[in-house]
């Protein structure tokens, strides 16, 4: 970064010691029903103050406490969940449900409008079993508060897997995916949470709803396509029924080099289109390739990957090298494929890194969406041309990066990446102003403001308008009718009638 960044400060900022902290006493108590599930203790508050977005860790650096929920509850079954529920529906305590607290949108932060008598941390990390594996349907019951490692270690032994690797995979929660519609690592095909559910019971203040277990259906609406995304908002998933796979025996990949970044795309894009279907299909605009696969290209780089439980994928890899060498790609030699490597190696660094250099004055920190691939060229421009007149705007010298983490027959999902110096004490208003801007060239130009991030309470003004009005009101509809309190996680995605 000071090679990058000369100007950059990059001094380093030690977090305050948490005792320093002052956490203001709880404003609620809980009964005696549940006390032992409770925790009013300071630093498990704190910890489930914030999710993992840049703004968060600043601030959390800094000593920002802010608002906290007044106490955490950790249900050990079931019907805890619903005790908890029904308490707080009566007191009017708004309660937010919490995986692994990894939401970059506010999702999981308590910025409420004072409306309630309280706040409520519900975690359900001890709802954490794989409770069923039906290993002819290649399926399991699986509990939401399982964590992503500890799932594939239940599945390992009977030679399953999810196969669902967000980048936070350590750190979230099969309920967290699910609440958040979350994007795996794959790019293709099953891409998200959304492709691998086959029912959902979800606990609401209205009741319980557990749908048909099935592999399809074709009567009315979906009940879990209600859930899927829903972000706390009207229910509290507790188990679901998961599609699996067997776990991969063959792999191949590749990177390829290209001169001009117009090929890379095309390249990328009848990839996506050929029924291929790599499992890594991931384009680095140059200054991505440059600073997270050390190629230095001026077109980009493709890091392709294929798998298979079934059969070797050498031909699969080698028709689309031929594919991208019809587009001016030029694969690397064997002897000398490190960029995918590389590139896989800072893709599990990068959230590690972004904190220290938070901690650095540093402003890093990324936003993704997703368009047809007609519209990608100019959104690009747009989006890029943005960011850094939003950046100048707010002093802060920086690069903007492109990548894609998901290709579809349509379209791709491009992830663009900030990195810029700032001015410490003022990097969360700074980068507030970058997002700002390029969530309003997003709006405009008809892209999602999200592809797997979530809506939160970061992303709500630009979801509003993103969001159907007649779906805005069947939404706020079923929200009275499952939430009639409105005390599940308020001000996100809609606002209670």
């Amino acid at each position: 970064m000071a090679s990058l960044l000369p100007g950059a400060e990059l001094v380093d900022h030690p977090p305050p010691p948490v005792g320093e902290l002052g956490v203001g006493a709880p404003r609620v108590a809980a009964p005696s029903a549940i006390a032992d599930l409770c925790s009013d203790e300071p630093v498990d508050r704190l910890g489930h103050a914030r999710g993992k977005a840049f703004r968060d860790v600043v601030r959390n650096l800094m000593g920002e406490v802010g608002r906290v929920p007044d106490l955490v509850v950790r249900p050990r079954a079931e019907r805890d969940v619903a005790d908890v529920l029904d308490w707080c529906t009566r007191a009017g305590i708004a309660v937010i449900p919490y995986g692994g607290g990894s939401s970059v949108v506010g999702g999981v932060e308590p910025r409420l409008d004072g409306e309630h008598a309280g706040v409520v941390s519900l975690d359900l990390g001890r709802l954490a079993d794989v409770v069923e594996v039906d290993a002819a349907a290649r399926a399991a019951r699986i509990q939401a508060g399982i964590h992503g490692p500890a799932l594939e270690d239940r599945l390992r032994p009977h030679g399953l897997t999810l196969r669902h690797f967000p980048q936070s995979f350590e750190f979230s929660t099969l309920g967290g995916w699910l609440a958040t519609r979350a994007g795996g690592h794959y790019a293709t095909v099953l891409t998200h949470i959304d492709d691998l559910v086959e029912s959902l019971r979800v606990v609401t203040p209205a009741g319980v709803s557990e749908s048909l277990r099935s592999p399809g259906s074709g009567a009315g609406p979906s009940p879990d396509r209600l859930f899927l995304g829903s972000e706390g908002t009207l229910g509290v998933i507790t188990e679901a029924w998961m599609r699996l796979q067997e776990r991969p025996r063959w792999r191949a990949g590749a990177s390829v080099l290209f001169a001009r970044y117009e090929e890379a795309v095309g390249a990328t894009r009848a990839l996506a289109q050929s029924g291929l279907n790599p499992a890594n299909c991931r384009l680095l605009d140059p200054m991505e390739a440059l600073l997270n696969a050390g190629a230095d290209s001026p077109g980009g780089v493709l890091v392709l990957g294929f798998e298979s439980a079934d059969h070797p994928v050498d031909a699969a890899l080698e028709r689309a090298l031929e594919l991208c060498r019809d587009h001016g790609g030029e694969p690397q030699p064997r002897a000398a494929r490190d960029a995918a490597e590389t590139w896989r190696a800072a893709f599990l660094r990068m959230p590690y890194q972004r904190d220290a250099l938070a901690a650095h004055g540093m402003i890093v920190e990324t936003f993704e969406t997703a368009c047809t691939w007609g519209a990608f060229a100019e959104l690009r421009e747009a989006v890029m041309a943005a960011a850094r007149e939003a950046m100048r705007a707010a002093g802060a010298e920086g690069v903007v990066t492109c990548r894609f983490t998901h290709v579809y027959p349509d379209g791709p999902a491009p992830y663009f990446g900030v990195y810029a110096s700032g001015r410490w004490g003022s990097t969360v208003a700074q980068w507030d102003e970058i997002k700002a801007a390029v969530s309003e060239v997003l709006s405009d130009r008809g892209a999602t403001i999200t592809h797997h991030h979530a809506v939160g309470r970061d992303h709500r003004p630009w979801y509003d308008r993103q969001r159907p009005d007649p779906f805005a009101a069947a939404l706020r509809a079923v929200k009275s009718t499952l939430d009639p309190g409105g005390v599940l996680n308020p001000g996100v995605l809609i606002d209670p009638s």
